[in-house]
């Protein structure tokens, strides 16, 4: 169903004026769509984890393709964590290949220059050094939780948004990685 489009945004922005909105602009986007973000500057989105395997739009979401005018992510809340991304062997849950899955690591370690070290480390440090006006790293990932700490599996009716943090899980320790992260990059 057609949405209001932009007169819609103009009353909000009428009694706002700043429209503090990041567009979800993945996936298949209209022309019109776009012409409304761009209109209003509505940051859209770029996944990390969009970035190395077969679509398409793949070199649109790495970070060397950011704008400013962006919100990049290591992944996204319909998104597997990124060490469960990262260890999937793809079977029953994806459209990957075992072949797919091993071209798609190895491009991903080519292109952030890494070997051994935690992926779960690797990819804020990616999109926390990107040019994207922001940054937003789920915490799974500060955590390096797998699969089992994915909130969201579209398609599926249960089990959903269930997955929650206990706060000894928030160590001195993961709090200095952050801080001197965030300071590194100037975040």
């Amino acid at each position: 169903m057609k949405g209001p489009g932009a007169g819609f945004f103009q009353v909000l922005q009428a009694a706002l004026k700043e429209l503090p909105f990041v567009a979800e602009n993945l996936g298949v986007i209209t022309p019109a769509v776009e012409a409304i973000r761009e209109q209003f500057g509505f940051p859209g989105m770029s996944l990390l984890q969009f970035a190395f395997g077969n679509d398409p739009q793949g070199p649109t979401f790495r970070p060397h393709n950011y704008s400013r005018e962006l919100v990049a992510y290591t992944g996204g809340h319909d998104n597997d964590t990124t060490v469960g991304w990262w260890t999937s062997s793809g079977v029953g849950e994806s459209t990957r290949t075992a072949e797919d899955i091993r071209k798609e690591r190895d491009f991903t370690r080519a292109y952030l220059n890494f070997e051994n070290e935690p992926i779960n480390w690797v990819f804020p440090r990616t999109v926390l050094a990107s040019v994207a006006a922001t940054a937003i790293i789920p915490l799974q990932d500060v955590l390096g939780l797998g699969s089992e700490a994915r909130m969201n599996l579209p398609g599926t009716i249960s089990g959903n948004w269930k997955w929650r943090y206990k706060p000894q899980v928030l160590t001195r320790e993961l709090s200095e990685r952050l801080r001197r992260l965030t300071l590194l990059y100037d975040r």
